[in-house]
């Protein structure tokens, strides 16, 4: 995983569209059938995820929250770019809680759903989901959002202290 000072530019789209595109080979539906692969580019580089289903429906998890779990696990607290594929005629866009995680990494995060036909939809978070709830709804200042360990040091132990007083 590259260091965050050697990570500089976002890969082409065709690139991140490749990586989703493989991701999504890998997804384990074997419930619904509908794999979907996704690829986001972060401040740590490159994340691939797919869709994990469950027997259990609510249990199953989408291949955006997949990758940027697997970005955040491994330091990454700035989602800048979200591509996802689905080997389906149209493109299809991030699910509600899909769009809140990206929102929690990347509020600026550019969103471009892709699929086996030239269709694209190319947005913006802030396009898929207006008016979002983030860290700054709980008092979150910026500079602490993401920081290694902020939810605990002195900062975290200020506001809880000023929440309960």
């Amino acid at each position: 995983m590259p260091k965050a000072s050697a990570v500089k530019k976002s890969p082409s789209l065709e690139k991140l569209r490749l990586a989703a595109r493989d991701a999504a080979a890998r997804a384990y539906a074997p419930y619904s059938g509908f794999t979907v692969g996704a690829a986001v580019w972060t401040d740590r580089g490159l994340f691939t995820g797919a869709n994990v289903e469950n027997a259990s429906y609510g249990l199953t998890n989408c291949a955006e929250r997949t990758a940027i779990f697997a970005a955040a696990a491994a330091g990454a607290r700035r989602v800048e770019r979200v591509v996802v594929y689905t080997p389906t005629p149209s493109p299809t866009a991030p699910c509600g809680a899909c769009r809140q995680v990206i929102f929690e990494f990347g509020p600026e995060a550019a969103v471009v759903s892709c699929c086996q036909g030239a269709d694209t939809i190319e947005t913006t978070i802030g396009a898929l989901l207006p008016g979002a709830f983030g860290p700054a709804d709980l008092g979150v200042e910026p500079a602490d959002h993401g920081a290694a360990g902020a939810g605990t040091g002195a900062k975290a132990s200020a506001r809880r202290a000023k929440k309960t007083s």
